[in-house]
């Protein structure tokens, strides 16, 4: 598949295309992991937040973990294999993924062209049997498997790569 603007729309046909069962709750517009609180409790699954970087070389990386985790970005390079890491600018992402900060999904890779990021699943999430994640728009999330939203990934022509991401001490 090519990474043109393909949107919910096009999300929710390859969703059908491929089989893949989901399970939905429409909200308010959620933006932070601590927004979404209330939906943790009323929403079975693996809750995810997503991380948009670029390295110092220029290349961009959307990282999803699970959302109660504090994700160790010093030593984060050293996993991924990525030099210095630092989030990525909302011009990027939107040129890049097509959403603003506070929607950012895994999902959004429909929009990406493949090669242009790279995404990361964190182990944990890529063997849950639910992974809940926007459906690009923080109005609403969706639980699906893991190992489904590596499948889509692989189908929009992304190479996704699953990894121990280093997470940083309670506070």
């Amino acid at each position: 598949m090519s990474g043109a603007r393909r949107g919910e729309d096009g999300l929710r046909a390859d969703l059908a295309a491929l089989g893949i069962s989901f399970t939905e709750v429409a909200h308010g517009p959620l933006f932070t992991v601590a927004d979404s609180a209330a939906l943790h409790a009323a929403m079975p699954g693996a809750h995810s937040k997503n991380l948009f970087l670029k390295d110092a070389g220029g290349s961009y990386w959307l990282v999803t973990v699970p959302a109660e985790g504090r994700v160790d970005l010093k030593s984060l390079p050293a996993v991924l294999g990525s030099k210095r890491l630092s989030f990525g600018s909302a011009a990027a992402m939107d040129a890049i993924l097509g959403l603003a900060p506070g929607s950012v999904t895994p999902l959004a890779a429909i929009n990406a062209a493949p090669g242009s990021i790279t995404l990361v699943l964190a182990e944990p999430l890529a063997s849950a049997p639910q992974v809940n994640v926007h459906p690009l728009r923080n109005t609403a999330t969706i639980g699906l498997a893991g190992a489904a939203i590596l499948q889509l990934l692989r189908h929009w022509g992304h190479a996704p790569r699953i990894a121990a991401i280093p997470l940083l001490e309670p506070a």
